[in-house]
């Protein structure tokens, strides 16, 4: 069942730190750039082994590590009896963990619970594992798919060259000999040079955050293109591409998106802060209009005595309070597929829980001072909320995609030859005896 795309679903996407679909977006603008840079700054040779880099990288970035937790997901978890749905960090606390399995929705979640419990250690090892396997498998994947292009392009430049010999001798007959095969240009991918990832620090916030992982496989991709550049020229591009990748990748986007939330709130005296899908959800408008947000939010604060008492609170079944609501639409609840059931094997981050309740406070408390009437008020924050996504996203797109490329090619006006090229081509005209064996 295909999920229905809504405005609030596209702008919650958009603007979510934690999700890919922002990161590929980013990357696709990149890669094009960057593609179309080389083509334009060099030749075909050049633009090919640019366009084999940015989109074989990208799918390997994007794809690899969900594809292989899937993988190890049944070769690990399913031979061991642990359902790999169950997040561990339910674990550290023995209440919560108690309370996860008093309120599970169904009778196999419940047993899931109950067996990771008495299996705390195996649990915890079978998590920590499939992490650094799937960060490795597709760390090393991404080195084979360098050592394929690398060799693929070395093959492609001698074909030229010695195709440009023979019509320069005015010879017809093709020298095969040069010719090396695409299957066999992808064989030096088994002599990959073996590397090891090393976790250190808040190991917890890669192993369970989809962006933080893909970070660790972007640093072994960064060091890799760095310290195994062909040339100065390579070198030097690469500082660009993955200066500029890092900084408007990762770390501009969640800067820009503070600096718009307090921007909107110190000149509109409105709060933005809140996942798109709670400003944008018509519960919250009719929270607002029949009077019972307050009341929730007074029900909540009650409620939360203790982390035990709150997440019991959360969890209880059919139970329809403004807060819990919103922390589900904000993905911090999460349900059973295709159900309304909350799904207990999921960690529940209580301090983003008791976040919705202090936001949808200081939202009310604006709305009570603002003197606009309701649908005034709510326009204007759902207005202000969908402009700063644009704006973070959209900044981002227009370095990495249009100023990354263009520094790009204002560098190569200092060097306009493909460096590449030029080295093998060197190479094969000092061994002439050696070339037309």
């Amino acid at each position: 069942m295909i999920p229905q795309l809504t405005a609030s679903t596209i702008y919650s996407t958009l603007g979510n730190n934690s999700s890919l679909v922002p990161l590929a977006i980013k990357d696709i603008a990149n890669s094009c750039g960057l593609t179309t840079a080389s083509y334009i700054a060099g030749d075909k040779v050049e633009g090919k082994d640019r366009f084999i880099d940015e989109f074989g990288t990208q799918a390997i970035w994007l794809w690899g590590i969900p594809a292989y937790k899937k993988i190890l997901d049944v070769t690990m978890f399913k031979p061991a009896g642990i359902d790999p749905e169950v997040d561990v960090r339910i674990l550290k606390d023995p209440k919560i963990l108690k309370a996860a399995k008093e309120f599970a929705p169904t009778k196999a979640i419940k047993e899931s619970l109950e067996n990771v419990a008495k299996h705390q250690k195996l649990a915890k090892g079978l998590t920590v594992a499939k992490f650094a396997a799937s960060t490795v498998l597709t760390t090393l994947t991404y080195f084979g798919l360098t050592k394929f292009r690398h060799k693929y392009t070395e093959n492609q430049i001698k074909k030229d060259y010695f195709e440009k010999q023979q019509e320069q001798k005015g010879n017809t007959n093709k020298n095969l000999s040069s010719q090396v095969p695409f299957s066999s240009a992808f064989s030096s991918v088994h002599k990959n040079n073996n590397k090891n990832v090393t976790f250190t620090g808040g190991v917890q916030d890669f192993i369970f955050d989809p962006v933080k992982n893909l970070m660790l496989v972007d640093a072994s991709i960064t060091g890799e293109r760095l310290t195994h550049s062909r040339n100065p020229q390579d070198f030097f591009g690469y500082v660009i591409k993955e200066g500029s990748f890092w900084a408007f990748m990762y770390m501009a986007g969640p800067l820009i998106a503070k600096a718009l939330e307090k921007n909107a709130e110190k000149k509109h005296n409105k709060s933005i802060d809140l996942d798109a899908r709670v400003i944008e959800s018509q519960e919250l408008q009719k929270a607002f209009q029949n009077g019972t947000l307050r009341k929730h939010l007074e029900q909540f604060k009650l409620a939360d005595k203790s982390d035990v008492d709150i997440y019991k609170f959360a969890v209880t079944p059919k139970n329809k309070n403004i807060v819990v609501e919103m922390a589900k639409k904000s993905d911090i609840i999460q349900l059973v597929k295709k159900s309304e059931m909350i799904d207990t094997r999921k960690y529940i981050d209580l301090k983003e829980l008791r976040g919705v309740s202090e936001k949808l406070e200081k939202l009310l408390g604006q709305y009570e001072t603002s003197g606009e009437n309701l649908d005034t008020f709510l326009k204007s924050v759902r207005k202000l909320k969908r402009s700063a996504i644009l704006k973070n996203i959209g900044s981002c797109i227009g370095f990495l995609g249009v100023i990354a490329p263009a520094i790009m090619l204002v560098m190569r006006k200092f060097s306009p030859e493909y460096q590449v090229k030029k080295d093998i081509e060197n190479k094969l005209a000092a061994q002439p005896e050696q070339n037309n064996k």
